[in-house]
């Protein structure tokens, strides 16, 4: 049976897609910057408790070497959280896929650690391994760990079992059936799950820079607040947010380039 044909979409159209996807949520926010601005101009609010737009811009624009060199830190920090909790919940997920021993005894600890407040695991890290690098990592690794593990060994498990009979009987091995069968099918949730957890490196990161730092921005955050410098924490608040959708959208976009057959529809 001949595939339907599909209608090219004209010119129009896609410029209408391109400003519906694109330059609407560009336009909600600036309306929502020019808004704030109003606002705190209107009631002259003062800069300490509500800073506006403009103030951040010139917060940043004065202070920017210092938030330059705190950003790279907590940058540098969620991507090794980020890359340690993927190299290590891959291989655990696919022996998870393999085993159902170890589905019924894995999961349950992961899930317990998962539940713990990473606020309240980061001062026993930080006691365990001081103030360096290696608390906020380990951090950043917790709380990225758990999405991609779940979403991993789920794309692997539910292939369909028809699927698999199917290529049994012709004979497969284990590793073709893992190669052709089980990863293809579980790339659309790897990536789902990575997208989720470089967010919530970022998180990690900024909770162990709060607990006990001397550098990155969370660091900065907790110190400009006591000073009432509110315009200086905001600039590393809309760096930090930044951040997390510049790494996003670099997600994103691998998935894309790597996977295009999961987008064909």
């Amino acid at each position: 049976m001949s595939k339907p044909l599909t209608r090219e979409p004209t010119k129009e159209e896609r410029l209408r897609e391109v400003a519906s996807t694109y330059l609407m949520p560009i336009l909600s926010l600036a309306a929502l910057v020019a808004l704030w601005e109003a606002v705190t101009i209107f009631f002259k609010i003062p800069t300490w408790l509500l800073p506006s737009p403009s103030a951040i811009i010139s917060e940043f624009v004065r202070w920017h070497p210092l938030l330059l060199s705190h950003t790279y830190y907590t940058f540098y920090e969620t991507l090794l959280g980020f890359v340690f909790a993927i190299a290590v919940a891959v291989p655990i997920s696919i022996a998870i896929t393999y085993s159902k021993s170890l589905q019924n005894t894995i999961y349950p600890i992961v899930l317990v650690l998962q539940s713990v407040p990473k606020v309240a695991i980061a001062p026993i890290v930080l006691i365990w391994f001081g103030y360096g690098l290696i608390p906020k990592v380990i951090i950043a690794f917790l709380v990225a760990f758990f999405p991609i593990i779940v979403d991993t060994s789920t794309g692997m498990i539910t292939v369909q079992s028809e699927l698999l009979d199917l290529v049994r009987l012709v004979k497969a091995t284990d590793v073709q059936i893992f190669l052709k069968i089980r990863l293809p099918h579980s790339l659309p949730y790897f990536f789902s799950s990575l997208k989720t957890a470089i967010t919530l490196s970022v998180v990690g990161a900024v909770i162990a820079e709060f607990v006990g730092s001397d550098v990155g921005l969370g660091y900065l955050i907790l110190s400009a607040s006591p000073q009432l410098q509110t315009a200086l924490a905001f600039a590393c608040i809309f760096i930090l947010a930044f951040m997390g959708i510049g790494l996003f959208a670099a997600v994103a976009i691998a998935e894309k380039l790597l996977i295009p057959w999961a987008f064909s529809e």
